[in-house]
């Protein structure tokens, strides 16, 4: 299964290179091609089907409109400690049967963790998909958890935490960020959780969380691929439709909420493994559902201005102008059911003084905010994000991913098939006034990476 950092990884290296899951989540369509289908059962299920008949395979997957923001104070890491724990069996279908089916048939399966939702997915051949439904649909209410399978996968995520984030610098000085940015929000809190807190889960923490939250009128699910929703219906409803709702969920999800920032706030981690310094500021922006209209598709034009490729302000200034960098770039991550993160990273050159890199990012967003960007790169950007999203769609799992995220934050499909007519709207005028309004310093955290050089201290004999 794909652990929520092994996501969150692959995750932020798209959107530092310049392709945000937002961009993704939101500009999955061009004007000729068929809308999705979409029907919900009884008991409250959400369906959507992506026809794609180009080969004869399907992808499933089912998100749960749970993620590790929805946790119980002081039980962190719960949603991805039941994710791993989704893997363990039900009575019908013990430990491992599952997951050696999907390789039998030469499928492949994942899972993971986010701070609004988890997923479940397979990819396997066409004629499989309803052995596939089966299966989710059975552990959607069958799981059977015991202490024996339990415990030892707990010290499964713990090692996760060693390798992922303890082991690893950039990892910390992320969580560290996102702490000091979310002040009371529990986006603040990592998705594999803080160690002391994942120490104490147990068998009763993950049967309570699922009880809560698996069923289907908290789920999502997503069929792409050879099909066609004509043929995947009574599929869904035979093994779906029998599942009654959980009448205690919530229709809205009640969460703490964000203060307005007051200053802006630094951190550095400072390790002796740390090769390549560097520096990340994140802006509390709003998210797609939280922004004001056409907001959210300025900020994603904003983030490939300046920080998508070799032509981006930041890459050109950085870089190319005055070399004080290796690299630079910047991302906006629209796809959230609340206020979330616009990021810029840069890894400075030798010798290279974290000041001088600020000095210049500073300027590039003053520029923005002060001045109209040229005409010749807000087209420039403006084509490359629908370009992109247009050659992605060559991928029927990434159709599935980008559907599903975007549903289970708050969007609708009418919104996310309008996106590349929204990008192709954003004027310079609204890209000015987002840096302005967003881009303000006292809405930032700034983290520092930097090699520790103290020496170790040497034990004495006495």
């Amino acid at each position: 299964m794909m652990s929520s950092h092994r996501f969150a990884a692959v995750l932020f290296v798209a959107l530092i290179s310049g392709f945000t899951l937002s961009r993704g989540a939101l500009a999955q369509t061009t004007v000729t091609s068929d809308p999705p289908a979409t029907f919900t059962l009884g008991n409250g299920l959400q369906v959507l089907v992506i026809p794609d008949h180009r080969t004869p395979v399907v992808t499933q997957m089912i998100w749960y409109k749970v993620g590790s923001a929805d946790e119980t104070p002081g039980k962190s890491g719960l949603a991805h400690f039941l994710e791993h724990l989704m893997f363990k069996g039900t009575s019908k279908h013990p430990a491992g049967e599952f997951s050696q089916t999907v390789l039998r048939i030469g499928g492949n399966e994942n899972a993971f963790t986010s701070t609004d939702y988890t997923g479940y997915y397979q990819r396997v051949p066409r004629e499989q998909l309803g052995k596939m439904m089966e299966f989710e649909a059975d552990r959607m209410t069958g799981l059977v958890l015991k202490d024996e399978n339990v415990l030892p996968e707990r010290d499964v995520v713990l090692e996760e935490f060693n390798m992922r984030v303890a082991n690893n610098p950039e990892a910390r000085l992320i969580e560290q960020i996102m702490a000091a940015l979310y002040l009371n929000h529990p986006y603040g809190r990592p998705v594999i959780g803080w160690r002391q807190e994942i120490e104490k889960l147990d068998r009763e923490d993950a049967l309570a969380f699922y009880k809560r939250f698996y069923a289907p009128n908290n789920a999502t699910l997503v069929i792409a691929g050879d099909v066609d929703a004509k043929d995947v219906r009574p599929m869904v409803e035979r093994t779906f439709g029998q599942i009654p709702a959980q009448p205690a969920i919530p229709a809205k999800r009640l969460r703490p909420q964000e203060p307005e920032p007051a200053a802006p706030r630094t951190v550095t981690l400072s390790d002796p493994r740390v090769e390549q310094p560097g520096l990340r500021r994140y802006y509390l922006v709003p998210s797609a559902v939280t922004a004001a209209a056409e907001e959210s598709p300025a900020l994603d034009v904003l983030a490939q201005l300046m920080g998508g490729g070799s032509n981006s302000y930041l890459y050109r200034a950085l870089v190319i102008d005055r070399p004080l960098a290796v690299s630079a770039g910047a991302g906006y991550q629209g796809t959230s059911l609340e206020p979330t993160q616009f990021m810029i990273s840069v890894s400075p050159k030798p010798g290279v003084e974290f000041a001088q890199i600020e000095e210049v990012i500073d300027g590039v967003i003053a520029d923005i905010g002060q001045n109209s960007v040229r005409a010749e790169d807000l087209e420039r950007v403006k084509t490359q994000l629908i370009a992109e999203a247009i050659y992605a769609q060559d991928n029927q799992a990434t159709m599935a991913r980008w559907y599903g995220a975007a549903l289970t934050t708050g969007l609708s499909v009418a919104d996310i098939r309008s996106w590349p007519d929204r990008i192709r709207a954003v004027t310079a005028e609204q890209v000015r006034t987002v840096a302005q309004k967003w881009l303000d310093k006292k809405r930032s955290v700034t983290g520092y990476l930097i090699k520790d050089a103290m020496p170790k201290r040497e034990e004495k004999r006495s």
